[in-house]
């Protein structure tokens, strides 16, 4: 890969000096222009030079114009003097056209003009050694062709691989062997039809008119006008379909802590650029996350959080007079065009997605709308995560709640009471021994109850097997601890379908608390010899299956049961269903098996659609 440590100002006045050079060589060509004849033939070939310069043929990372023979037959029916100022001209209304910054408006003229004005001056000095040789003239105007076209691409691409290599943007070896295999592709083109042309030129057709010109240039001109159009249709398509993607796997990283990565990967595939910034505002906070590029400072002061909070619709700033925005002071200098996309939701400014690119007018109306979505993906993807966030908070809250009043209602009441009783055995010691004796007795049973459930309560606060190793990793090493104990003649099989995908800590803490209550519902009554446990990832939703072929239970008398029974049960594993949205379904009955299915939603994560 080629680095550059050049300044970037440097490939401004590479740029400038290109340009005055070919434009001295247009304005010269007035000078000797001995007259202008227009003619039908002039005129069907402009056009077709427009068309074709407007219109250019995609190739491999980028795109080439086939308008060199057309060019080559102006030079050779009209001459270089028309031929350098009609190509200059028409360059030149191309790149207005299509609102290019004024440095490329005048430079892409002047680097054509001066390729072609230098290849036409090495070719008149060869071909004046050799045309008192003794060839034909078909094999002297082939020979003086492939000169003059070799000359032209070389020339060119030598002119346009400076201004590259200059740039600030790293110029790979894949870029320059992308470019180079384009314009194989149109010397290859230019080549056939220059060949063609000495070929039936050097016949006596008579006089070539309008239409042989017509007739002769379609093909060259439906091909770069059908290429291009199908090209932007499919650019299009490729750049909705990598918006859909960056949504699709966008959502799949809710769960995950590291969606920076994964948002930095996906931008690669949607658009180029030099700096991508994210500015996030949690709790009247902003804050920036460089998602890829650097930043002069990372603090942001008052005026930018109130510009930036005023942010209401998409703003470019593409040029010196607009500046570059709000974050003028944080971004590099070589920054040249800048993007604002305000994150919007419920017409709140949650954030603001920025980018830049390292030239003037480096947007454009297409890149702006693509930001803007992907801005709008971003405001929807932030809001699930923080309010997805603040659904495990206010659980892991109520679980504290929880805990707190089962120690309050539970073991403190437990503990006072035997104090109370230690207090009035300790009164009656000498005058009633017996009595003393029982309330010690009494007091000693209840601390050694509240000892259980303290006992049972840090256990309870141990760090969940599924924080330390994961939802399937945990699964795994529970069947295989099963497994080692003897005691136990249960044949368990585990299956896994699709794909797996990320899941939030929250929601492997409850999947694999219900795992584990069936497992041991099914070791303790279910006298089981089979049991088969699936777990599926479907294109919207995870499922936990977990069939034996033990006896089974009446679910009534059961849930009955569940409601007297403080611990772990049917009831509590429902609750705990409900707190993330999943469902459980248990089907059971008696001498036939139970089964137990938890659905869990992937709030839009996709899985295998074939193991729907």
């Amino acid at each position: 890969m080629i680095h550059k440590t050049t300044d970037f100002h440097i490939s401004q006045i590479y740029m400038v000096f290109i340009s005055v050079i070919g434009w001295i060589v247009v304005f010269s060509q007035f000078f000797s222009l001995e007259g202008f004849s227009f003619s039908l033939n002039l005129f069907l070939l402009v056009v077709f030079l427009g068309i074709c310069e407007y219109y250019p043929m995609p190739v491999p990372r980028g795109q080439t114009t086939l308008t060199f023979p057309i060019i080559y037959m102006i030079y050779v029916v009209f001459g270089i003097d028309q031929v350098i100022i009609l190509y200059a001209f028409i360059v030149l209304g191309v790149n207005i056209l299509h609102q290019r910054p004024s440095r490329i408006m005048f430079f892409n003229p002047a680097q054509l003009v001066i390729s072609f004005y230098l290849a036409h001056l090495i070719h008149l000095a060869v071909m004046e050694k050799i045309s008192d040789s003794l060839v034909s003239p078909l094999f002297l105007g082939m020979l003086g062709f492939i000169l003059m076209i070799s000359l032209f691409y070389f020339i060119n691409n030598i002119i346009v691989d400076i201004v590259l290599w200059l740039r600030p943007e790293n110029y790979p070896f894949r870029f320059w062997w992308g470019k180079t295999q384009g314009e194989l592709i149109s010397f290859i083109i230019a080549f056939i039809y220059g060949c063609l042309i000495h070929i039936l030129g050097s016949q006596n057709r008579g006089e070539i008119d309008s239409f042989s010109f017509f007739f002769f240039f379609s093909p060259l001109v439906g091909l770069s006008l059908l290429s291009s159009i199908i090209a932007r249709l499919k650019t299009e398509k490729s750049r909705i379909r990598a918006l859909f993607d960056f949504s699709s796997e966008l959502n799949k990283s809710i769960p995950t802590s590291d969606w920076v990565k994964i948002i930095r990967n996906l931008l690669k595939e949607v658009m180029q650029y030099e700096d991508c910034l994210l500015l996030l505002k949690e709790k009247h906070q902003w804050e920036i996350t460089v998602v890829e590029g650097e930043l002069n400072t990372p603090i942001l002061d008052k005026q930018m959080v109130l510009e930036l909070e005023s942010l209401k619709q998409l703003r470019v700033y593409d040029d010196k007079k607009t500046g570059k925005g709000p974050l003028l002071s944080l971004l590099r200098q070589s920054t040249r065009s800048v993007v604002y996309a305000p994150m919007l939701f419920e017409d709140q400014v949650i954030g603001c997605f920025v980018v830049t690119r390292a030239r003037t007018k480096g947007f454009t109306i297409e890149d702006t709308r693509a930001i803007a979505t992907i801005s709008n993906q971003l405001a929807g993807f932030f809001k699930t995560k923080q309010l997805v966030s603040e659904q495990e908070r206010r659980i892991i809250l109520e679980e504290r709640n929880r805990i707190a009043h089962d120690i309050h209602d539970g073991i403190a009441q437990s503990l006072a009471g035997a104090v109370m009783k230690l207090d009035t055995s300790y009164k009656k010691l000498d005058t009633n021994p017996a009595d003393a004796k029982l309330l010690i007795s009494d007091s000693t049973k209840k601390l050694r109850e509240s000892l259980k459930e303290v006992r049972d309560s840090i256990y309870a606060l141990r760090p969940y097997p599924t924080e330390q190793l994961g939802f399937h990793l945990a699964v795994e090493r529970k069947i295989a601890d099963l497994k080692k104990d003897t005691s136990f003649q249960i044949n368990i099989q585990l299956e896994e379908r699709g794909k797996r995908g990320p899941i939030s800590p929250m929601t492997e803490k409850v999947m694999f608390s219900v795992f584990q209550e069936s497992i041991q519902n099914c070791i303790k009554h279910a006298k089981a010899s089979e049991l088969q446990i699936l777990i599926s990832y479907q294109t919207d939703h995870i499922v936990l299956k977990m069939t034996d072929n033990g006896q089974g239970f009446s679910l009534y008398h059961a849930m009955i049961k569940a409601m007297n029974n403080p611990h772990y049960g049917i009831l509590q594993m429902n609750e705990a269903a409900e707190k993330i949205g999943a469902a459980l379904q248990i089907e059971s009955k008696t001498n036939k098996g139970t089964e137990i299915t938890l659905t869990v939603p992937k709030l839009g994560l996709e899985g295998e659609a074939n193991n729907d």
